[in-house]
Order: structure tokens, then C-alpha cells, then sequence
């Protein structure tokens, strides 16, 4: 007869406490605090808590990289953490938000895409060069209008 293994069973038995118990007022990931600053997860910059132009501060105003932490903006509920790369400008178009410029960025780890609103400290040169990566870099061969 195959012996038990008790280490599975004890680990599962632990995993099940953790999920039984209530997680509601834990911090998430170290930030106590919304004004609380945080170290960029790709420049290590370090970044203010607070910026004019949005709620929550979420992502680095030099370099535009943030770090999967929220579920929906400000709740701070992601388990997944990963490191969310810019790679696009968008500009929402229905709504009370019409007209406002947004982030679009990809997470590393899970893949997901998220829209932040840009802060009005953010660095102009790094959204211009996102802004205008499409003309720099096209997707498609772009054939000269001259007929060359």
C-alpha cells in the first residue's frame, strides 16, 4: 500500500487556512499608505506618492512603467505584481473622461492590459516618444510616396 504523502496534505491543509481567512484589511504590497512614495519597479526611481491630475499615483512619470497591483484603479487587489510595460497612448471617447489621454500598458507576467490616466508630472519627452513610436517604427513597410 502507497504511504501518504504528508507533506502535500500539510500544505494543502495550510493554503486552505490562508484562503478561509479574511485578507480585508492587509496591506498590499508594502504601500501603507496612497501618499506614501515607491520606488519605480524599472528606472528605481524614486516616485511621489501624489501627482495633480489623477487619484491614484500608478505608475513612474519618468520612465511610464508601473506595477500590477490593482483589480480596478485604486483598489490595490492584484495578486499578480508583475512589472506593466507602456506601450501605447490612447485617448478615451465616451464618457466624462472624453478627450483625456490614457496609458496603455502590458503586463509582463499575465499579459493583461490596463489604461492608467497620465499625471500631469509626467515626463512630456517620454510620452511624446511613445505618442510616436507608431511613425517611428510602423508595423507595416511603408511605401514612398514619390514612387521611388
Amino acid at each position: 500500500m502507497p504511504r501518504a504523502n504528508r507533506t502535500r496534505d500539510q500544505r494543502q491543509r495550510c493554503a486552505d487556512d490562508f484562503h478561509n481567512q479574511d485578507h480585508s484589511n492587509r496591506p498590499r504590497h508594502g504601500r501603507r499608505n496612497e501618499s506614501d512614495g515607491f520606488t519605480c519597479i524599472h528606472c528605481k526611481a524614486h516616485v511621489s506618492g501624489s501627482a495633480w491630475g489623477t487619484k491614484q499615483r500608478n505608475h513612474c512619470p519618468a520612465c511610464l512603467h508601473s506595477k500590477h497591483v490593482d483589480d480596478r484603479p485604486g483598489d490595490r487587489a492584484s495578486p499578480c505584481g508583475g512589472k506593466l510595460e507602456p506601450i501605447a497612448i490612447a485617448v478615451r471617447s465616451a464618457g466624462e473622461e472624453a478627450g483625456e489621454w490614457v496609458l496603455v500598458h502590458r503586463c509582463k507576467s499575465c499579459g493583461q492590459l490596463k489604461t492608467n490616466r497620465i499625471a500631469g508630472d509626467d515626463s512630456e519627452r517620454a510620452l511624446l516618444a511613445l505618442a510616436l513610436r507608431p511613425l517611428a517604427r510602423p508595423a507595416f513597410p511603408i511605401d514612398d510616396p514619390r514612387g521611388a
